[in-house]
């Protein structure tokens, strides 16, 4: 058996963060690290206590809005956000951290992700706004696409 290197382990764990998603078009998740410590997880979902599109519908299908655009045509808060939001809430700097997220950010993330001065961002996939690179490499964030991990749990009973 293999050990996880700390990216598969982190990007698994982001997998599973994602399960929690009420979005009917993508589930992403996040988890902030630093010093192979997490400090935060988030998924892409409705704010607290509000209704989301798995009761409502989603507003975006609705309106026949593609992906990557009209991002405030949704109810969703999204998993990078939240991220965020669950770091000031409970008083953790994000300074220098890395996330691990499904999806690469869209542009309105990936530029809070800069002022929360994140130092590197690992992902699985592109999401179709690819804006974000352009602010990274400007900011000094580096970027990693990794492939997918396995989604297999190993472990010895």
């Amino acid at each position: 058996m293999k050990r996880l290197s700390l990216d598969e382990y982190f990007l698994k764990i982001a997998l599973v963060v994602a399960e929690r998603s009420t979005c009917q078009r993508h589930h992403v998740g996040a988890v902030a690290v630093k010093k192979k410590h997490i400090l935060t997880t988030g998924y892409n979902g409705a704010a607290s206590g509000l209704k989301d599109c798995l009761e409502l519908g989603c507003l975006r299908n609705q309106n026949n809005i593609p992906s990557g655009e009209r991002h405030e045509i949704c109810r969703a808060i999204h998993a990078e956000q939240n991220v965020i939001i669950q770091a000031s809430l409970h008083g953790i700097s994000l300074e220098k951290a890395t996330v691990y997220c499904t999806h690469t950010p869209c542009i309105l993330c990936a530029k809070m992700l800069v002022n929360a001065k994140i130092e590197r961002f690992v992902s699985l996939r592109e999401y179709s706004d690819k804006s974000f690179l352009e602010l990274f490499n400007q900011a000094g964030i580096k970027i990693d696409i990794l492939k997918r991990p396995s989604l297999k749990i190993n472990f010895l009973e």
